[in-house]
């Protein structure tokens, strides 16, 4: 990647735009005439150069022209659209590399769930939902995350029974929980309980009595707690995805990868792209479960390739699969090369304890290569550096008979890495998503947990860019619709700040400042290269002649903003395929 550009050294003069656009690939008809055209601008293309433009024109669904202004606006005829930016900075559409759009619009339809910054919090929310819900009943909180709470520990057994102790409860942190006595005894987890149903997991206890604490790792299938309130129809269903959708198109986000996408997620976006009503480009990673028999999981893996939806679409585009290696760093259940360390924040007590791994090597393998020979990039869920090592030596041996590069094998979260991984993957050309909001925040739990030299190589942008690994910027939203709001907040320009500053939540240091990036490198994260993820780079994440006409317009110069600003940057305008789909001023 080139380095950035001083802010000076941005702005084209006008002769030199007028070059740059009669020097775009192919000729353009005179008769060729431009649908709309933003003029008087900083068109910030995000080519190989970064090249700053004055004006863009576009035709149909397409970009038509990049360059200066004298030169774009001879393409205008008598029914072309005008916009004088005024000198606004455009950027391509944005893009996020891992969501989970339709879970995540559903979160609230029976109730708002507040935010909880601390364990009193969680108590209160729980206490409340006691006197609401029917004695009996189960009460779940889902991803609240320990490394989050000012408390930075989990609730107890005790503290779940003294709030509610007329209902089962659990405190659900992705694949881990922690769960009250009538939780446990309606699962029937007592002192004897054993895990015999195949599957990973680990039952935390006292070391003294041998009684469950309650904190279930990676086996919260072992509870069933149902459901309780409102459950939205079909259509509501899609009216919440659709609520959610024109909130990433808020923000300027209109490409997403849906990375573990269930068959019934698939069918949602699907009605929405057949009504004309999917306002982002959406890639689909096939949920797979890896725990199922290993023809259970070609069956469904050759059942995607053969789906008409894995034939290209701009729109909605079935290529690829996702399943589950290790649990997580928010919770204490990612895979390490090294033991976690005995920790009150995690409640380990085993110091020899270093997290979950899901799936043995041999079969990590084996769904590796179905998934690849049969035209879908592989991905799986790896925090933890034991984890990402794990699907690196996977993907290594899979290369010697079957080159990957082309293939684009991709890394889930890719959090914890180091000097060897990352120069397997540069040498394989291994792909990754990475979520910069978990850096910002947990890094001061994950400090306290692991100290600061163990974190050198956690989420080591610079390093990445600089070895020319292509990186994507993502959120991992789960729940709530709100850019800010959301467990996991998906505003793009927060990631940005995140990776330009790396100054974790309620810290006074930044986290191994060496591994900043750079502005230009910043936007490329939300852009170009997850196009390249998603193998699009030819058709979007950057505006160039022929390609998608996909940009948004913005309030604030994120090129020349003090740093400090790129977190509250704003969108005034977004353009999915040429048409306007937000605009900030409800136009």
């Amino acid at each position: 990647m080139s380095a950035l550009i001083p802010p000076g050294g941005w702005q084209l003069t006008s002769a030199l735009s007028l070059l740059l656009a009669l020097a775009l690939p192919g000729s353009l008809p005179a008769a060729d005439e431009a649908d709309l055209i933003l003029h008087h601008g900083k068109i910030v293309t995000v080519d190989d150069k970064f090249t700053v433009a004055e004006a863009l024109a576009v035709k149909k669904d397409r970009i038509l022209a990049v360059g200066g202004n004298a030169a774009v606006l001879k393409l205008a005829g008598p029914a072309t659209r005008q916009i004088d930016l005024r000198g606004k900075t455009v950027l391509p559409g944005l893009a996020d590399s891992h969501v989970h759009p339709t879970a995540a619009s559903t979160y609230e339809f029976d109730h708002p769930v507040p935010e909880m910054d601390t364990i009193a919090d969680v108590l209160k929310y729980i206490g409340g939902r006691a006197a609401t819900v029917e004695k009996g009943e189960w009460i779940v909180v889902r991803q609240v995350f320990i490394t989050r709470l000012r408390d930075q520990r989990y609730p107890t057994r005790k503290e779940l029974d003294q709030v509610a102790p007329d209902h089962p409860v659990m405190f659900a942190t992705g694949p881990d929980a922690s769960l009250n006595s009538l939780a446990l005894s309606k699962s029937e987890i007592d002192k004897d309980f054993q895990i015999s149903d195949g599957g990973p997991g680990r039952i935390e206890r006292d070391p003294d009595s041998g009684e469950p604490t309650g904190i279930l790792r990676s086996c919260t299938r072992l509870v069933k707690p149902g459901t309780t309130g409102k459950s939205p129809s079909e259509d509501e269903k899609l009216e919440r995805l659709k609520q959610l959708l024109a909130d990433y198109n808020s923000v300027g986000i209109t490409s997403i990868a849906d990375r573990d996408a269930s068959d019934g997620a698939v069918v949602l976006h699907k009605k929405l792209k057949d009504r004309g009503e999917l306002t982002c480009r959406v890639f689909l990673n096939l949920s797979v479960d890896a725990q199922a028999p290993l023809e259970t999981i070609e069956a469904r893996i050759k059942k995607a390739a053969a789906d008409p939806l894995h034939q290209y679409d701009d729109r909605l585009w079935l290529r690829g699969i996702k399943c589950y290696l290790d649990g997580g760093m928010l919770t204490g259940s990612a895979y390490m090369q090294k033991p976690w360390g005995v920790s009150r924040i995690y409640s380990i007590t085993d110091p020899e304890y270093r997290g979950l791994r899901f799936i043995e090597p041999e079969k990590l393998r084996k769904i590796a290569r179905l998934a690849l020979e049969n035209d879908l990039q592989m991905t799986a869920h790896s925090v933890g550096d034991g984890a990402v090592q794990t699907l690196i030596d996977a993907y290594s041996e899979i290369n010697a008979d079957l080159p990957l590069r082309d293939r684009r094998p991709c890394i889930t979260h890719c959090n914890f890495l180091s000097a060897e991984a990352i120069e397997t993957m540069q040498r394989l050309g291994i792909v990754a998503d990475l979520q910069p909001a978990w850096l910002w925040l947990d890094g001061e739990t994950l400090k306290a947990q692991f100290g600061n030299e163990r974190l050198a190589f956690f989420q080591p942008y610079k390093t990445l860019f600089d070895r020319g690994i292509v990186i994507g910027g993502g959120s991992d939203h789960m729940q709530k619709i709100g850019s800010l709001r959301s467990v996991n907040p998906y505003n793009p320009f927060l990631g940005m700040w995140i990776t330009l500053t790396r100054l974790p939540r309620r810290a006074d240091q930044p986290l191994h400042p060496e591994q900043k990036i750079t502005r230009e490198q910043a936007i490329r994260l939300y852009t170009i290269n997850n196009a390249f993820l998603t193998f699009e780079e030819k058709e979007k994440g950057s505006l160039e002649r022929g390609k998608l006409a996909d940009f948004i317009v913005l309030k604030q110069d994120i090129l020349t903003c003090p740093a400090e600003a790129v977190r509250d940057i704003t969108v005034d305008q977004t353009y999915l395929g040429g048409k306007l789909i937000y605009d900030s001023n409800g136009k």
